[in-house]
């Protein structure tokens, strides 16, 4: 009795110690609070740390308190260190299954999946978690996601119906509007267009005078495009121009001009066509514009050529004014990873400008590091195929490593989506398999229309940014990256 007691005791000192160590070793220090990079780093080291001393002889995790599986998982997971945080997440299930932490840990079992892009595991946690936790958020986050998952397996029908149940059962949910909005695209991807087309109405008698009822408008129209159905979506263009793009309305009024212009164009109303794509503005930052400004060039006749250079000296001053913000540092890297994977180095470092400003230890509260914010989990499908088996985290701050590896990735979504660099931006931002079905969706081959059925807002406006810095790029370098 006396060895047990011992024992148990020198156990509970064991993970005390751990946990004061943990504590102590993830205080901020001064230099931390000025460098975001080096505080969330340093965290993430700690609870390495940490582990490394709360594990039995054979290796499993020791039992710690609740509070703190959850605290080293959450450190993991928003690290994309997603294997070590389910470990912490399990923990919690098997020890304390009683725990009002369960069903968060669960909830972040399958959103590790989910960003690992393992959907069928996903689906199977999302779907327990749902059935057993129903009136929590977590229960209810499980439901929609459980439809992304399905969706992301290529079941839009199931995902449709999934994100239906949402709207059933949880009429006063979170995410009650962007589910009815999620049923009208799952539907459309499902092939059930008259549903789609049933839903959209639906949506706009439920939310009339709102931002969902131009977003459901918006869906009209892309339906519409998608389809060929060029006079209703002329039609649907009309309307929607007449609204307030406020800030939750997922489109603007140049996309729906280009948009109206484009169905104009393939029902040979020359002149509408051309009138409506000069009423889009142009700027250095318009990419409607710039794509509106392209089309011009092949419609207009010779005695309109005068409106064409006209936009396009505009910009030029514009882009002479903002020059110095369009710098091309590290030449003989971007030079170097672009030439053999038959990349434009300009697109690099648009794509580079956009993610981190060219700050090579920039780090996002996602986990992504270095000039081109590369995740440890995407980084290490490509470096073996540059000579870097080993990757760790902090490899990704170097300049060279990230430009050489964030090269690979793009040169494998150039080959995934030939001759779209709009699809490529939009799947280094949200996905190449999200990606894969918007173009699907679109139906029409034009950068502007797929650019449109982007589903996510911070993806489509990634996108278009990221277009916009190209652009300057190109009238500022030549191909080898020299000055003009």
């Amino acid at each position: 009795m006396g060895n047990t007691f011992l024992r148990k005791s020198a156990l509970v000192i064991r993970i005390a110690l751990v946990i004061l160590a943990s504590s102590l070793f993830s205080t901020v220090s001064s230099a931390s609070l000025t460098n975001p990079q080096s505080a969330s780093d340093n965290s993430l080291a700690s609870v390495r740390q940490s582990d490394l001393t709360a594990r039995t002889s054979d290796g499993k995790l020791l039992r710690l308190p609740a509070a703190e599986h959850m605290r080293r998982a959450n450190v993991y997971m928003s690290n994309r260190a997603f294997a070590e945080a389910r470990e912490h997440w399990e923990s919690v299930l098997k020890n304390y299954p009683q725990d009002s932490n369960v069903p968060s840990a669960m909830f972040g079992i399958g959103r590790s999946y989910f960003q690992e892009r393992q959907y069928q595991e996903a689906f199977a946690v999302y779907d327990r978690l749902r059935k057993s936790y129903p009136q929590t958020k977590d229960g209810r986050e499980a439901l929609n996601f459980s439809a992304a998952a399905a969706l992301r397996m290529g079941r839009a029908s199931e995902a449709a119906d999934r994100y239906r149940m949402y709207t059933e059962q949880y009429p006063g949910g979170e995410r009650i509007e962007s589910a009815y909005l999620n049923v009208i695209d799952a539907l459309r991807e499902a092939g059930r267009l008259k549903e789609a087309a049933q839903w959209i109405t639906r949506t706009r008698e439920k939310f009339a005078d709102t931002p969902t009822d131009i977003n459901a408008q918006f869906a009209q129209l892309r339906l519409d495009v998608a389809e060929g159905n060029w006079r209703h979506a002329i039609a649907t263009a009309d309307v929607l121009s007449t609204q307030r793009f406020q800030k939750a309305v997922l489109t603007t009024l140049s996309e729906v001009r280009y948009l109206k212009a484009f169905s104009l164009q393939q029902l040979g109303r020359k002149d509408e066509a051309i009138a409506t794509y000069l009423n889009i503005p142009e700027g250095v930052e318009s990419y409607y514009g710039w794509l509106a400004t392209q089309r011009l060039q092949s419609l207009v006749s010779e005695n309109q050529r005068a409106a064409i250079n006209q936009r396009e000296e505009q910009v030029g001053s514009q882009i002479a004014v903002v020059a110095n913000s369009y710098p091309a540092p590290y030449r003989d890297s971007i030079l170097r990873t672009a030439k053999t994977r038959n990349l434009d180095p300009r697109f690099i470092l648009a794509i580079i400008k956009q993610e981190s400003v060219f700050k090579p230890l920039a780090k996002s509260p996602a986990g992504a590091r270095g000039l081109l914010q590369l995740t440890l989990d995407a980084a290490q499908k490509y470096a073996a195929v540059v000579g870097l088996n080993t990757l760790r985290e902090n490899q990704l701050y170097r300049p060279e490593t990230s430009i050489l590896v964030g090269g690979e990735y793009l040169a494998e979504l150039s080959r995934m989506f030939p001759n779209q660099l709009e699809a490529v931006a939009a799947s280094y931002n949200g996905g190449e398999d999200n990606v894969a079905r918007w173009v699907k969706r679109a139906k029409q081959k034009d950068p502007g229309v797929f650019t449109a059925e982007i589903g996510f807002d911070e993806t489509k406006a990634y996108a278009q940014k990221v277009m916009a810095n190209y652009r300057v790029y190109r009238q500022l370098y030549t191909q080898d990256l020299r000055r003009r």
